[in-house]
């Protein structure tokens, strides 16, 4: 039996022509009979044979020459329906047209005007019936393999997403859900069915609609759509307790030949910020990045290997990736290569900023037009116990690069930095508002245009929160949460980039750039969320544990100081904070004493230097400490 099966899977196109050409002539006999009222034939034998040799060979011209048998009918769908009714009521056209051509009164062969109607209709019948029989026993086929076994399935949304996605459910086997109805907010759909699947209610009612009918999973396929709306229906999925899955662009996924259900993600927490994209209009501010050499530091990070994928898309001259972790390095250099092959000159260094003697070499060796300095320590609570590494790193290592950008006459610098570095309460805000403080130092004595970005939490980045979470839900919990009111500003990575870039542009000399993020979020909220949308209760499925404000943590983070005030740009998301004077004498000063204390991991020295360096910095840890001089902090070792 098994071979006999695989006998007719290999000659499939025979075995459907066969079975064809036997519903032509049934339907052109029962046609002919019917009419003449004669099913023997009697008398009528010659004609009837006429008729049957010039339906088959008109039939089997048409059928192959419109390529019905290359189609896969188990996967047909109604345009495929569409043309092989089509094409059959062409052959009949074709049929009818030979049989008067050759018919006269002299021999009878034209088999009158019933006959070809009757036999049209019944032939195209026969042949549609049979494609959708062979197509709804391929469906039932599918879901009796693991009917049991799926998982049943809400789709948001009764657009061309659903359409393509329960169209690609039917076509595979071995998926995992059975789609159980829609919900959509137009009025005019409720009530109908996409692909037998009925659209049951609104957004507004998916609570109820999910207990009525013991819903799984949820999936959000809706494309165009409103952040505003797409915040509220994912706030409502949230109050099911059930398992929210989306799909990123429908359409995008439609032209690129992606599987749809392979693109399935769960939600994310860039899909609840309530607020529109930051995106970098390429044309109209990435045009100075076109034909020049840019280097990015910590290009192997998640912001500096962001910012080299964007970068290589404006066709720079030469993209150099300097970064001291050789792992990072090498992964954003495959991906370059596997993107951009020959048509992008980059190179990777791998250096540290602290080693000014590597930098003079990079810069010496390449006629370096912008940099990106990406390179940081930016854990919060590993500097609070290594502020000598900050210091080291953040502070000294800017200081070199920026020295060396201005020796060489590089048209941009645009330096990296955080919300963390305004009124800082730990060592690493307070150090990344010294680099701040040096960008605009170096301005003033510069050619080389320095600025600052300035920006809230990167959601997905290296040690960010969320990734934290995601590994706590994945295995049980708890979710540990710092405190339940500490509140924060986000930003997805390809956001912070566009930012970044942008600035670069706008970039005058001396400014610090701040990105309109929207309202700050609760991190408790942000937990429970991501815990709803996973197919959990949190506090009684995940638990959520406050572990209490770790060192240097805050409440909240600002994005301005009490000093600087705001200028708009022609950038509506993007503003400018203004510089703030510096004394530089004192600032060298203090410098100089800092990079002394910092060579000698004299702990306690370096925060009270930093403290005495930055006036805005309120560190528990510095309350009481002295911020005089010893006289060896004069010496400078660099």
């Amino acid at each position: 039996m098994f071979s006999i099966y695989n006998l007719l899977k290999k000659h499939r196109r025979a075995v459907l022509f066969i079975c064809d050409m036997v519903l032509w002539n049934i339907s052109y006999y029962m046609s002919f009979s019917i009419n003449k009222n004669n099913f023997t034939l009697n008398g009528e034998p010659e004609v009837f044979l006429w008729g049957l040799l010039v339906e088959n060979i008109c039939f089997t011209a048409v059928f192959l020459i419109f390529r019905l048998y290359d189609k896969l009918w188990r996967y047909a769908d109604i345009e495929d329906f569409f043309y092989a009714g089509i094409g059959s009521l062409t052959a009949n056209l074709a049929f009818m047209s030979c049989m008067m051509i050759i018919g006269n009164d002299e021999n009878h062969l034209n088999l009158g005007s019933r006959i070809y109607i009757t036999f049209a209709l019944m032939s195209t019948f026969f042949v549609m019936m049979f494609r959708i029989v062979y197509r709804l026993n391929k469906i039932l086929e599918r879901r009796n393999l693991a009917g049991k076994a799926k998982k049943r399935l809400l789709i948001i949304g009764a657009g061309e997403g659903a359409l393509s996605v329960l169209s690609e459910l039917s076509k595979s086997p071995g998926n995992e859900y059975i789609p159980v109805c829609i919900v959509d907010d137009d009025k005019e759909k409720l009530h109908r069915r996409i692909s037998g699947v009925k659209v049951a209610g609104t957004t507004f009612e998916i609570p109820e609609i999910c207990r009525e009918n013991d819903i799984e999973v949820i999936l959000f396929t809706i494309s165009q759509i409103s952040v505003a709306d797409k915040k509220r229906i994912l706030d409502t999925c949230a109050k099911t307790h059930l398992e929210v899955k989306i799909i990123p662009n429908i359409y995008n996924l439609m032209t690129s030949g992606v599987p749809i259900t392979s693109s399935i993600r769960q939600v994310e927490v860039e899909d609840l910020l309530g607020r529109e994209p930051v995106v970098f209009d390429t044309e109209k501010y990435g045009s100075y990045l076109i034909g020049q050499t840019v280097l990015v530091t910590g290009g192997g990070g998640s912001i500096g290997s962001e910012l080299c994928r964007q970068i290589a898309r404006l066709k720079p001259k030469h993209l150099i990736i300097l970064d001291i972790y050789e792992n990072n390095a090498y992964e954003i250099q495959q991906e370059l290569i596997r993107k951009h092959g020959s048509d992008l000159s980059f190179e990777v260094q791998i250096a540290s900023i602290r080693d000014r003697s590597k930098l003079e070499h990079v810069f010496k060796t390449h006629d370096i037009d912008v940099v990106f300095h990406a390179a940081a320590h930016k854990h919060v609570p590993l500097m609070e116990t290594n502020p000598e590494e900050a210091v080291k790193n953040n502070v000294f290592g800017t200081l070199k690069l920026a020295e060396t950008a201005d020796k060489y006459h590089v048209k941009n610098f645009v330096q990296i930095s955080t919300d963390k570095a305004v009124n800082p309460t730990n060592i690493m805000g307070a150090t990344k508002r010294i680099c701040e403080m040096i960008i605009q130092m170096m301005d003033r004595r510069s050619k080389t245009n320095f600025v600052a970005v300035r920006f809230g939490n990167v959601l997905g980045s290296n040690g960010s929160v969320i990734p934290l979470f995601k590994e706590q839900i994945r295995t049980g919990g708890p979710v540990t949460v710092t405190h339940p009111d500490i509140i924060r500003y986000f930003m997805t990575i390809p956001e912070a980039v566009s930012l970044v870039l942008t600035a670069g542009s706008l970039a005058k000399g001396g400014e610090i750039f701040i990105l309109d993020m929207g309202e700050p979020v609760k991190i408790r909220v942000l937990a429970e969320n991501l815990i709803r949308l996973s197919g959990f209760k949190p506090y009684e499925d995940i638990k959520i544990e406050y572990t209490g404000l770790r060192p240097g943590e805050k409440l909240y983070e600002e994005l301005l100081l009490n000093e600087e005030g705001i200028t708009q740009t022609d950038n509506k998301k993007i503003h400018i904070g203004r510089p703030i004077d510096i004394n530089n004498q004192t600032f060298f000063s203090n410098l100089a004493h800092l990079y002394s204390a910092a060579q000698r991991n004299d702990k306690e020295r370096v925060e009270r230097l930093i403290a005495d360096t930055v006036p805005t910095f309120h560190h528990s840890v510095n309350d009481s400490v002295q911020t005089d001089f010893d006289e060896d902090d004069d010496d400078n070792d660099e």
